[in-house]
């Protein structure tokens, strides 16, 4: 899956928008969450998301795909890991990992903020 398709995936979620909270970095938002980590165009083609409400349900990511998953700096404690967009995952696997954390995001979020389509 190319970068702008992520991104396109992203941003086609009810509420979504796009920010820079780092210069260069793209993420995309539901309310005031981050659901997916882009990083920059020019890096790694990855996503970051998350993969499960604690680390060792995440970790299956890695089970399944140690050369293309990884846990996420700072934040993988959390659930969260990296995953490539130019390696053996598949795209509806990449995407129903976004649809996932997305899912999990907005239902963290205060009712005010969350999208109503």
């Amino acid at each position: 899956m190319e970068r702008a398709e992520m991104l396109a995936y992203c941003l086609a979620k009810p509420g979504a928008w796009l920010d820079q909270p780092w210069e260069g970095d793209e993420v995309v938002k539901v309310g005031s969450r981050i659901f997916a980590f882009l990083g920059s165009a020019e890096g790694k083609p990855t996503v970051g998301v998350k993969c499960g409400p604690t680390r060792e349900v995440a970790d299956e990511w890695l089970h399944r795909h140690p050369g293309d998953a990884s846990v996420m700096a700072y934040i993988g404690r959390s659930g969260w890991n990296t995953l490539r967009l130019d390696g053996g995952i598949g795209d509806e696997e990449l995407t129903e990992a976004v649809d996932s954390s997305y899912d999990m995001v907005v239902a963290k979020l205060p009712k005010r903020e969350r999208p109503t389509a």
